[in-house]
């Protein structure tokens, strides 16, 4: 599609969510050559966020690095559809079934536009640079005020028809479990999101160190501290999260789980007893011994994965470093 382009190109790259718009030109080593920001209008109609989409692009365009760029990558919170090009974020309620992507491209010359997940670009990067590099097989996890995923298969990417595969927050661990706003009981992220570890400690009478804000952050401190409900709570996080991780390892055999996000922060408070959960979970012998680790990207990995993503998705070669494969 691209075979005339010249070395050297470049993706432009858009990570969208409820309180920023991020961008950035990305080359075919990874490297974020220019940026641009903008707080999201969350709150305002949905022309006003394309508005904010529309500033950081003609920050990007007016780069003289921008005559190289061959694509447009955008990693979106969701709910996101790729097969129509449209997304539906919760946190921008003035964006349902907005077309993200015809928009994009009538405001980038028309360039290729390759849309996907959030949790799904966080994969993708992840897999290019950071924790799961050199894995075939590996789910990659945002835990944060939300649980998404992302899954890399046979050494690709699987963003699934509409961008979303891989995520594993919906998936039900407790039957009967509490309603999740998804519509379903009992989610991965109804018990290990951000929010639902700091609620299910406040419920037990989890009182902050020092008058601080009731955060995961602090509720984690707590538990470092040796305070019992903090820690209870992340156990049943990390159990939820065990369960989830199981059941993916057991449908598709991967060999590694890359775990960020603001949760992933908590350090040993939740990848501990993550870890003990998930030996009494993935026993089978093609789920078990599965390596958990935390992400390396962080806050990058949205534009990183959105480049990654594109990429893919064109079959952009330049963009494809080689991977070892599985011992």
């Amino acid at each position: 599609m691209h075979s005339d382009r010249a070395a050297g190109s470049l993706i432009a790259a858009l990570d969208i969510g409820g309180t920023k718009i991020a961008g950035a030109l990305v080359d075919a080593s990874g490297r974020l050559l220019v940026r641009a920001l903008r707080p999201t209008p969350a709150k305002q109609d949905g022309e006003t966020v394309m508005r904010a989409v529309g500033e950081v692009l003609g920050e990007l365009r007016l780069d003289g690095g921008w005559r190289r760029v061959v694509a447009v990558g955008i990693g979106s919170a969701g709910p996101v559809d790729a097969s129509r090009g449209t997304v539906s974020p919760v946190n921008v309620p003035g964006w349902r079934d907005f077309p993200l992507v015809e928009r994009v491209a009538r405001a980038a010359d028309a360039l290729p536009v390759v849309l996907t997940g959030d949790g799904v670009a966080m994969t993708a990067a992840e897999h290019w640079l950071g924790a799961a590099r050199g894995y075939d097989n590996a789910l990659c996890m945002v835990v944060s005020t939300g649980v998404g995923g992302g899954l890399v298969l046979g050494g690709a990417l699987l963003p699934g028809p509409t961008g979303n595969a891989g995520h594993i927050g919906h998936i039900s661990v407790d039957l009967d479990g509490d309603s999740c706003p998804c519509g379903s009981r009992g989610c991965v992220e109804r018990l290990a999101s951000g929010p639902n570890i700091v609620r299910r400690a406040l419920e037990n009478g989890w009182v902050p160190a020092g008058g601080a804000e009731p955060t995961a952050a602090a509720v984690a401190q707590s538990a470092r501290a040796g305070d019992p409900v903090a820690l209870a709570s992340f156990d049943r996080a990390a159990q939820a999260l065990a369960a989830g991780i199981a059941a993916t390892a057991t449908l598709v055999e991967v060999r590694v789980v890359v775990i960020g996000g603001g949760v992933a922060g908590a350090g040993d408070v939740l990848f501990g007893p993550l870890r003990a959960h998930l030996a009494r979970y993935a026993t089978l012998s093609f789920a078990a011994g599965i390596e958990v680790v935390p992400a390396l990207l962080g806050t990058d990995a949205g534009l990183v994965g959105a480049a990654a993503a594109a990429a893919q998705a064109l079959g952009l070669a330049e963009f494809s470093p080689e991977f070892a494969l599985e011992g």
